[in-house]
């Protein structure tokens, strides 16, 4: 039992050795063996470096610097409302909603909101915030989109579990689609009950605005003049009910696709009609080939800019 062994010899007890066998006497080399020790290390080091230059993201000021995500949060923490612009398909989008969420959170008392519940569907969801209607109830109660599982279910679920106010703040649907069909006009035919769930009337409008500028040469020959109206009323709606559910001294954070934001439009032009002293800041989504420099045509969409890889696969 006291016998040694050198590293190329075994014990006959032991059986087969299923390592190979190594002869010390042959590592008397020893440039040689650091040689090859620096140069495995200087592989895995290359290979490191790669890795860490291929983000999926690169977070950027309204100017179009590079900013780091903790700086990012504490100037967000500052303000009234903090607006976040998504690619409803995007799940650095969706994941980035989260983290700000939980991390806001660490700082400052939170109300949230979102575009995907309509306000007709408050009721179900406050049901589900206070535990008193399971994930399969408010799937059957409220209009869920269907990518919500994965992409909405976890910002509403940290709202339950943290007791947290949740606004259902956008239009239903079906009122958007008659606006645009029909023109503001078609609202003043709903019952006092139906008024409820959007702005008051009338709706504030601008044409003018870059927002609905844009909407109307984007769908040129493919659209009316209503088109804009009936995303005037979503914006101007959930502007509302994030004022109906803004608690002063607390921080609202609302998710919504980014067309709803950008350039500080939108949502947040109908916010300051109401009322102009808010702290607003957003956040919205781009993608690009090269995520290394944002493209000038980018600058100033708000005041952080999440830019993702085009490569990035998406949610649906």
């Amino acid at each position: 039992m006291n016998e040694k062994h050198s590293f190329s010899e075994r014990p006959s007890h032991l059986g087969p050795s299923l390592m190979p066998t190594i002869d010390c006497q042959k590592f008397h080399d020893l440039p040689m063996m650091k040689a090859i020790i620096i140069s495995i290390l200087a592989l895995l080091f290359v290979k490191g470096t790669m890795a860490q230059h291929k983000p999926a993201y690169v977070l950027y000021s309204a100017k179009g610097k590079k900013v780091s995500y903790g700086k990012m949060i504490k100037k967000l923490v500052k303000n009234d409302i903090v607006l976040i612009g998504e690619f409803h398909n995007n799940p650095i989008s969706h994941w980035l909603e989260l983290e700000i969420t939980r991390d806001c959170f660490q700082q400052r008392k939170l109300v949230l909101g979102a575009e995907m519940f309509e306000q007709d569907n408050q009721p179900a969801l406050d049901l589900y915030l206070q535990g008193k209607l399971s994930p399969r109830g408010l799937d059957s109660m409220a209009r869920l989109w269907s990518n919500y599982t994965t992409d909405y279910a976890p910002l509403v679920n940290f709202a339950r579990d943290n007791q947290l106010r949740f606004a259902a703040s956008n239009v239903p649907r079906r009122y958007a689609s008659m606006v645009s069909k029909y023109g503001f006009e078609v609202l003043d035919t709903l019952t006092a009950a139906e008024k409820l769930w959007m702005a008051p009337l009338p709706i504030h409008y601008d044409a003018n605005l870059p927002g609905y500028k844009h909407m109307m040469t984007m769908m040129a020959g493919h659209g009316s003049a209503n088109m804009p109206r009936a995303q005037a009323l979503k914006d101007a709606t959930m502007a509302h009910f994030i004022l109906q559910y803004f608690v002063p001294g607390n921080l609202f954070i609302h998710y919504n696709g980014s067309y709803h934001s950008d350039n500080y439009d939108g949502i947040v032009w109908h916010l300051r009609q109401r009322n102009a002293a808010l702290r607003i800041a957003t956040v919205t989504t781009v993608v690009q080939a090269d995520i290394h420099r944002l493209l000038p045509e980018n600058n100033n969409r708000a005041d952080f800019i999440i830019c993702v890889d085009d490569d990035m696969t998406t949610t649906y």
